[in-house]
């Protein structure tokens, strides 16, 4: 006997904005095939991109849990592939690593589009894909093309219902994409593989970020973990459902019938780089203390009062006081604000415990009194306003957008200059900058193991 299949309205409100969507990215699918010359500012983006979440993983890998994951796959999973002064790995072990890592500081990117981050798990599982083929440095960011232009895609249509997170969800169907291009599968190949993900995806809980847990993380390595298994799944000769991805959108997604977007729009360009760490609503109120920081000297021992006035979304999502735990302090405005008057910025370094505990950088957060304003937030805009009070003197600066954003992008130097920052110490800064410069190099005929193994030595 079958077992019953989900209750649907009927007629279906979005059936045909649903049937569009599905078709904008069987056609998006088939374009990718055809290997299109890439314009120039797409593939710079992606190098961009792919520098700055490799960035955000060799970073993130500092951390202890992340740490002792990597050695405890290292001890029954290894393989050809090695992060710097990391031990052996399989691909999908280091999959994991990388895909985790990318998000633990909170300083990756994002696609508003999406209401997520298209590019953590994919950069994850790509990587050591890249590595272990020695693939050209031009097809390792033609195949991140093809799966963050999917996986953005996807976000878009198939919202997560509500309690959920995006990173353990659709992720996994840009993964899919971007190793089946890696991996030169055709068109059918390739559209198998994203069914075989709509047909298995997990409902990832949005809980952990609530209760200061760090499981959140371990979202984006199943997401690597999936999209790579389907991917080679699809390649093998596997089969799914021809149309599983409308399936998945009509009965367990959240669908809004917004048309789909444009062939030759590229997400990509659209994507945001944060110049912090932690989430982007709490970089208003930090850019504010950091300008105020400068006024005062760089002191802040001085300081009685502090007050945030922000646009309501992010009092609402990034509203947590007293963060005990690096994961509820990556999304609190209040931290970010004392950060920014304490440290002059949010870098990883602030949730190692030394600076995360430190006695100043508590004693102004407990001062900081954040009032949500709906002014700051009108027509979709964003702004923070934030008066301090030092030594009986006030002071004011407001900020209404950031550094990062695709009309107000981070120089290269920037960006440069972040990824040596982050890859320490496990990099030396001068390593580090060479592998930075050859990723964006306007000609990308280099092995990526090459480039690979000027971070970590020859092998072993």
């Amino acid at each position: 006997m079958l077992p019953p299949q989900p209750a649907t309205a009927s007629p279906y409100p979005h059936a045909a904005a649903d049937q569009a969507q599905l078709d904008a990215l069987r056609a998006l699918v088939r374009r990718s095939t055809q290997a299109p010359a890439l314009s120039t500012p797409v593939r710079d983006r992606a190098a961009q991109l792919l520098l700055d979440t490799l960035g955000c993983v060799l970073a993130g890998r500092r951390h202890g849990p992340v740490r002792q994951l990597e050695s405890a796959l290292s001890a029954i999973d290894q393989g050809p592939f090695r992060f710097p002064e990391g031990q052996p790995l399989s691909t999908q072990a280091a999959a994991s690593v990388a895909a985790m890592s990318a998000a633990w500081d909170e300083a990756c990117e994002g696609l508003p589009y999406a209401h997520g981050r298209p590019g953590l798990a994919l950069v994850g599982a790509l990587l050591p894909l890249a590595v272990v083929r020695n693939a050209p440095l031009d097809h390792v960011l033609e195949s991140l093309i093809a799966g963050y232009e999917v996986g953005g895609r996807a976000g878009g249509w198939m919202r997560i219902r509500p309690g959920m997170h995006v990173d353990g969800n659709w992720p996994a169907f840009g993964v899919a994409a971007g190793v089946a291009h890696l991996l030169g599968l055709s068109e059918a190949q390739r559209w198998t593989a994203l069914a075989l993900v709509a047909c298995q995806l997990p409902t990832s809980l949005y809980l952990p970020i609530r209760t200061g847990d760090n499981g959140r993380n371990t979202y984006l390595s199943h997401c690597a973990a999936l999209g790579t298994l389907a991917a080679f799944s699809a390649g093998a000769g596997i089969t799914a459902p021809d149309k599983a991805l409308l399936d998945y959108a009509r009965d367990y997604a959240v669908t809004d019938g917004a048309p789909a977007p444009a062939i030759d729009r590229s997400l990509i360009l659209e994507a945001y780089f944060k110049p912090h760490a932690g989430v982007r609503h709490a970089h208003y109120g930090l850019e504010a203390a950091m300008q105020i920081r400068e006024r005062l000297g760089h002191t802040s021992t001085g300081i009685t009062d502090i007050h945030l006035r922000i646009y309501e979304e992010g009092a609402t999502y990034a509203g947590n006081r007293d963060p005990q735990a690096p994961i509820t302090g990556q999304f609190s405005l209040s931290l970010g604000v004392a950060a920014g008057l304490r440290y002059g910025g949010m870098s990883p370094s602030l949730f190692q415990p030394d600076h995360f505990q430190d006695p100043e950088l508590r004693r102004l957060e407990q001062r900081v009194q954040i009032e949500p304003d709906p002014l700051l937030g009108a027509g979709g805009a964003r702004a923070a306003v934030l008066t301090v009070v030092a030594a009986g003197r006030s002071y004011e600066a407001r900020v209404d957008r950031l550094d990062g954003d695709a009309a107000n992008p981070l120089s290269q130097a920037r960006l440069i200059e972040k990824f040596q920052q982050y890859a320490e110490p496990c990099v030396a800064r001068d390593a580090s900058y060479r592998f930075a410069t050859a990723l964006l190099e306007p000609s990308g005929a280099a092995g990526f193991a090459t480039l690979w193994s000027s971070l970590t030595g020859p092998p072993h």
